[in-house]
């Protein structure tokens, strides 16, 4: 395995990466206040943008959903990855070569992991420039007559694995990989005459993860003498893991996120039919069924968090054969169907046709209705369950009224569960008492998950009311933002003021406690790192709201070059960047100015109490007077 990155690596790469540029790269950004950008949260569904990125301080928040963190925050949440994946990919993207410590050595020398993606990389390259060769031209034919041409191909990485004992193999050999890589990867087997090419007379798709990486490949029969299964997967490997690959992830990531909403179908060619039908959410299993570790992904990339809205949730639409196996993992899609938020339906072809015939005999207008016109998920389970008794007879009602009864209380929507109540009865031929009385009776096997009220959690503007309260606020936003404008010796002025509400004060000594790295590209996250839970969310709020500084914003004149605009967009930069520095600036010296002028009334009341003590009376008068200096000291010469 490979050694852990080296620390200053970590910290070097999240220091030059732009995180506006990672974050943009999946969200449409604008201009926010005077250095930040906002837009639309990629992590739950919203109207109005609160999503917030200050490059400056390299970090992301939602003041929606809470979502914040870094650079290598954003990337593990978007592209569902380790810390470690995160920060390889971040160094890529700037051309930054990570050093492993424990012998790692370099990036090209950096573990397994990394060398059983580069060869599987090799390989997707080797078969699809085998797909153009002439011995694939019944493999060409074959997929072309499915309905899927040339740039179809292309587009999904559409292979031919050569009927050779070893063309793959010597191909990856001469690019200095060993068979016991490539035997781990799963692109060789073993047999009596040692290792072969696992794949082989066979058109192959690539099985990417979501940051488009090849984990593994699917392939499918197309010689009569192949006597392998119809479709030949990647096997379990220290990199590819079937019952969490989902084929065509990397593509509709995008579309999942955006339009929340995933369609799940059973094959390659129905992945490929869906995209270019317009159906940009569609992603397919491989090998396996539908399972926890695939719920575990799809909400994270669709965003599927409890809304409290029944319409505002996501949806997760199942495309399933009529036949057995089809309706087999009907079930099984409907036994994960509670740990999702989003609303499940089932939508099933005319005729027993899949959606990569459907396509092809009436075209896309025709799958894309299909689509459309989907059933929830627990009303075409509700029927299959009726469907297996015998309704005609007293006994079989009495069954179907206790088989359905647990699906009914699993309806998501409570509004609709009602009126299923009744439907339900009609189709059974029961009343609905009795159905309810099922259902009473099967509650008390069913595990209801309810919200719980955490009470409301202070936030930034819970402290607008009172004056004080809010000029505390403003001080340590200010310094937790900008510590470098601020300087150090004001900063820990700024730290030693009273802060008299107890939330911010304990804002403020986790601030004391990271002071050794005030100003470094570390001071926010060893602050976090020294809060509390309880006021953690506070802190990275804190670092994340904009300072209310406007951007200034100049005349644009009507005949202004590219280069004009250019200048002034530069101008307006510096002089916003000017306005800010001056903005925090003040904060902290009208806050220590606060703290300097509550001491001298204090002192002015001892002064009173201590008016016939002489030697008393004069060392308060100094302490006075000093305060009166540090006060003036505050506010230097314009």
């Amino acid at each position: 395995m490979a050694g852990r990155i080296r620390k200053s690596d970590i910290d070097e790469v999240r220091t030059r990466v732009n995180i506006a540029d990672v974050v943009g790269q999946y969200v449409s950004l604008k201009r926010g206040g005077a250095d930040s950008l906002k837009g639309l949260c990629p992590f739950h569904d919203e109207k109005s943008p609160s999503f917030h990125v200050r490059p400056h301080a390299g970090r992301f928040h939602c003041f929606g959903c809470q979502e914040g963190g870094d650079v290598y925050t954003f990337i593990q949440k978007m592209d569902v990855c380790t810390f470690a994946e995160a920060v390889e990919k971040a160094a890529a993207s700037i051309n930054f070569v990570l050093t492993y410590e424990e012998g790692g050595g370099e990036r090209s020398d950096s573990g397994q992991r990394a060398r059983l993606l580069e060869a599987n990389r090799a390989a997707e390259e080797f078969f699809i420039a085998q797909l153009a060769s002439p011995e694939a031209q019944f493999a060409r034919d074959f997929i072309l007559g499915r309905g899927f041409d040339k740039t179809a191909c292309e587009k999904f990485g559409v292979g031919y694995a050569p009927n050779s004992f070893d063309a793959l193999r010597k191909h990856l050999n001469g690019m200095k990989f060993t068979d016991v890589e490539l035997e781990t990867a799963g692109l060789l087997s073993r047999g009596e005459r040692g290792v072969y090419d696992r794949f082989r007379g066979r058109l192959t798709w690539p099985i990417r993860d979501v940051t488009g990486s090849t984990l593994g490949f699917g392939a499918r029969r197309l010689r009569d003498d192949d006597n392998g299964p119809k479709y030949l997967n990647t096997p379990e490997s220290p990199v590819y893991h079937k019952s969490k690959a989902l084929y065509g992830i990397d593509l509709a990531k995008r579309s999942i996120s955006k339009e929340r909403q995933v369609v799940v179908v059973e094959g390659y060619t129905d992945v490929m039919a869906c995209h270019l039908a317009g159906i940009t959410t569609a992603v397919a299993t491989c090998g396996t069924a539908f399972g926890g570790d695939h719920v575990q992904l799809i909400r994270r990339i669709l965003g599927d968090v409890e809304t409290g809205d029944t319409r505002g949730r996501g949806e997760v639409i199942f495309t399933f054969d009529p036949d057995e196996a089809g309706q087999k993992a009907a079930s099984k899609a409907f036994a994960e169907d509670s740990k999702f938020e989003a609303n499940t339906f089932v939508a099933v072809a005319p005729e027993g046709l899949d959606p990569s015939d459907l396509r092809q005999q009436r075209g896309d207008a025709a799958l894309r209705a299909v689509i459309e016109t989907k059933t929830p998920l627990f009303e075409f389970i509700i029927r299959r369950t009726i469907a297996g008794f015998d309704v005609e007879t007293v006994e079989g009602r009495v069954q179907a009224t206790r088989a359905v009864a647990p699906v009914i209380l699993g309806i998501k929507d409570r509004s609709l569960v009602e009126g299923y109540v009744r439907v339900v009865s009609g189709w059974i031929g029961v009343e609905p008492d009795d159905i309810r009385g099922a259902m009473r009776g099967a509650n008390n096997t069913v595990t209801v998950e309810v919200a719980v009220d955490t009470g409301d959690a202070l936030t930034y503007a819970s402290f607008e009311r009172n004056p004080v309260h809010k000029a505390e606020r403003d001080a340590l936003v200010a310094l937790l933002q900008h510590p470098d404008v601020i300087g150090m010796g004001l900063g820990a002025d700024v730290l030693a003021c009273t802060v008299t509400h107890p939330t911010l004060a304990a804002v403020r000594d986790a601030m004391v406690t990271a002071f050794p790295h005030y100003g470094e590209p570390g001071w926010l996250a060893a602050v976090e790192e020294a809060s509390g839970e309880g006021i953690r969310p506070l802190v990275s709020e804190f670092a994340m709201v904009d300072i209310p500084v406007y951007r200034v914003q100049r005349a644009k004149p009507w005949n202004e070059s590219e280069a004009g605009a250019a200048t002034r967009v530069a101008k307006e930069d510096a002089d916003t960047r000017k306005n800010l520095e001056a903005y925090v600036v003040n904060v902290a010296r009208s806050h220590i100015d606060s703290d300097l002028a509550r001491q001298r009334e204090e002192l002015h009341g001892m002064l009173r109490r201590h008016g016939d003590d002489v030697a008393e009376r004069e060392d308060i008068q100094r302490r006075i007077t000093d305060l009166e200096r540090r006060r003036r000291e505050l506010r230097p010469e314009e």
